[in-house]
């Protein structure tokens, strides 16, 4: 590719997409937003409510999990951001896949990554209504909770974008909030010595009860998955680069926050937490968070967290219902969905999408009326495999792009993977051990056989696209005609 050809690849596709705003898109989520939906999204369910069983399985090991998970994430969070600025789309990685892989990529990765914020909706909903068990035990059904909050959120996603980037971004205030709250407090309880922790608190609490290691090396691997579920959704931030106001600047700003966030929300509240509680007093399907303040003996304080961790799991679904309308669009527009998908608002919402999606995680409040207590669970696995399979997409693209910018087929990106491809590789290696790992945990496995199914349905029913012809030019023209009427 000559330098001309290769100027105008970089207008018809990085320019052109941020001049149009994002396939109809409204591009009204600013810096401060974005900053905050990249935060925030990491911080929820996994953390707030799996860290508890992740715990009683490794003991303080955990934390070494969380920080070698942690630097896979920044590996692929900074491969998405190389390719964010080659091509900043609503799509984002499931157009890329078509376009370094294939179309049928492209199909597989927006209907699974659609499928995972289904699942995962279901998973935060399934943690809040055991959050609202705090206050109301039995008294109340949990399956009635879920019902409630599902209904709640779908009504909070037909406002417009700029609204719904305000309420992340104070219900990410709220959760960042806290969780410095509880290490300062942690921090006061192991140097002042206040609360009735402070007798049994100190930093030898992570290797005084059976070692660092515990349930020895093997347990802590059994644990990846959990943790790794934690880290789903900071890939988000790609979903919304249709719909920010200055992707080249917001973006990279945002994915450079990634190794600060670690440190501080993952690693750091679990040191201080294993150090003022001893990992044995932690048990699965309780928040860590609420028990250690409940074993300070701060009752107000630990009724405020589960607040927080409530507030958090409806964020993260939340969320969730914002990026299935947007992604179903996205196959709609490419002839890979059904047309009608391709719908906006005058707001610039899809609302057909996120109203399809919303009735599908009706499907929560059956899981946790038939199995309450196994519900958490069995959608955190299947949520990890299908999320997972997103990075999956994002790493190889990034290989696939750089080998082809360093030839100068491509423009190159502004914002480079440092030490990829290598990097890139190691992450991949990294998953896949997570997942043989998955193949070894009889909770988990469910996921592993749902996933050939799953790949055969979408086999075959890109069989039925192909000969029905869907026209991508065609569903342009349709989304762009219902964005200029309201459709």
């Amino acid at each position: 590719m000559t330098s001309v050809q290769v100027e105008q690849h970089h207008k018809a596709s990085g320019e052109g997409a941020a001049a149009e705003g994002g396939e109809g898109y409204h591009r009204t989520l600013g810096a401060r937003q974005i900053q905050m939906i990249a935060i925030g999204g990491a911080i929820g369910t996994g953390l707030f409510l799996g860290a508890g069983k992740a715990i009683s399985k490794a003991g303080p090991s955990l934390i070494l999990a969380y920080a070698l998970a942690g630097l896979v994430i920044f590996f692929i969070m900074r491969a998405l951001g190389e390719l964010l600025m080659y091509r900043p789309v609503a799509g984002s990685f499931s157009d890329y896949a078509r376009e370094f892989i294939g179309p049928f990529a492209g199909f597989v990765t927006g209907w699974t990554y659609w499928l995972f914020w289904v699942v995962t909706g279901i998973t935060e909903v399934t943690a809040a209504a055991q959050y609202m068990a705090y206050w109301t035990g039995d008294s109340f059904p949990q399956w009635a909770y879920a019902l409630i909050f599902t209904v709640i959120l779908y009504g909070a996603n037909l406002i417009s974008v700029k609204l719904f980037g305000e309420l992340e971004f104070w219900f990410s205030m709220v959760k960042v909030t806290a969780i410095i709250g509880m290490i300062l407090i942690c921090a006061g309880i192991l140097t002042i010595g206040f609360s009735d922790a402070a007798e049994t608190a100190s930093v030898s609490n992570l290797w005084n009860d059976g070692g660092f290691f515990p349930k020895g090396i093997g347990g802590t691997l059994m644990t990846l998955q959990i943790v790794m579920f934690a880290f789903l959704a900071v890939e988000l931030v790609g979903v919304t680069a249709g719909e920010s106001k200055d992707p080249a600047k917001t973006l990279p700003k945002a994915i450079n926050t990634v190794p600060w966030r670690i440190a501080v929300f993952y690693v750091g509240a679990l040191i201080m937490i294993l150090s003022v509680v001893p990992w044995t007093h932690f048990q699965p399907g309780v928040s860590p968070f609420v028990a250690a303040f409940e074993r300070m003996g701060l009752g107000v304080g630990a009724a405020i967290v589960n607040f927080v961790v409530l507030t958090a799991a409806l964020s993260s679904c939340n969320s969730g219902m914002y990026s299935t309308g947007r992604m179903l669009r996205d196959l709609a527009l490419n002839g890979q969905g059904p047309r009608l998908f391709t719908r906006l608002t005058k707001n610039g919402t899809p609302l057909v999408g996120t109203t399809f999606s919303a009735s599908l995680m009706l499907v929560g409040v059956w899981i946790n009326y038939v199995a309450p207590g196994k519900a958490f669970d069995y959608v955190v696995s299947f949520a990890t495999i299908s999320g997972m399979w997103a990075w999956i997409m994002i790493l190889v693209c990034q290989i696939r792009y750089r080998a082809r910018a360093d030839r100068g087929e491509l423009p190159g990106s502004a914002f480079r993977a440092p030490g990829a491809p290598w990097t890139s590789w190691f992450a991949l290696l990294f998953i896949g051990m997570v997942i043989v790992m998955m193949g070894a945990d009889k909770d988990a496995r469910v996921s592993l056989y749902c996933a050939p199914l799953w790949g055969l349905a979408l086999g075959i029913a890109y069989l039925v696209i192909r000969r029905g012809g869907g026209s991508r030019d065609g569903a342009r023209a349709t989304a762009k005609a219902s964005a200029a009427t309201g459709a």
